[in-house]
């Protein structure tokens, strides 16, 4: 747990902070719009059916599911590490308390959520048209631990922003 510790530490720095933030905003806003899919990313939703599935996979067509492979392999790595060490960094800085460290683990099992999500979704694009309902259960279940456990850290980052400037202004008011 105290190599997790040095690495949060690490992820808390300014630099790191600053890379992280650029690299996720760059990926959300400019990587993954463009790619040329034919369709929604499915890892964009908060879940997905078995015919929500098909009809995605359909709609790529052999290209896009070869550029969702490529991107989920690729770009939807370095994602989850970046939004996770921005999130735990943040986290990390912010917190109230030293104990509250702990809670740091939450954007590392978002980002691990979503690696299990990458991991299913690309089997489910190379097996296209054979891929179970079992295999979209299990991926969507990852979409959306992913989604709740990065939502959940970004209320406990907005949390501790706002108590920090309570802390802040409270100190400057009272001298």
């Amino acid at each position: 747990m105290r190599r997790y510790q040095l690495l949060v530490e690490f992820a808390a720095r300014t630099p790191v902070l600053i890379t992280t933030a650029v690299v996720a905003i760059a990926l959300l806003v400019f990587a993954f719009p463009a790619l040329p899919l034919g369709g929604e990313l499915l890892d964009v939703r908060f879940g997905y059916s078995y015919a929500d599935v098909n009809a995605a996979m359909s709609a790529y067509g052999e290209q896009g599911r070869r550029v969702y492979v490529w991107a989920s392999l690729t770009l939807d790595t370095l994602l989850p590490i970046a939004y996770g060490g921005f999130l735990a960094g943040m986290l990390y800085r912010l917190r109230p308390r030293d104990g509250l460290w702990t809670l740091t683990l939450l954007p590392l099992a978002a980002g691990l959520f979503d690696l299990g999500e990458n991991a299913q979704i690309v089997a489910m694009l190379i097996g296209y048209p054979d891929v179970s309902s079992g295999q979209v259960a299990l991926a969507s279940a990852f979409t959306q631990a992913k989604t709740c456990a990065t939502l959940a850290a970004m209320a406990l980052v907005v949390v501790f922003v706002v108590l920090a400037l309570g802390r802040r202004w409270t100190r400057q008011r009272h001298g």
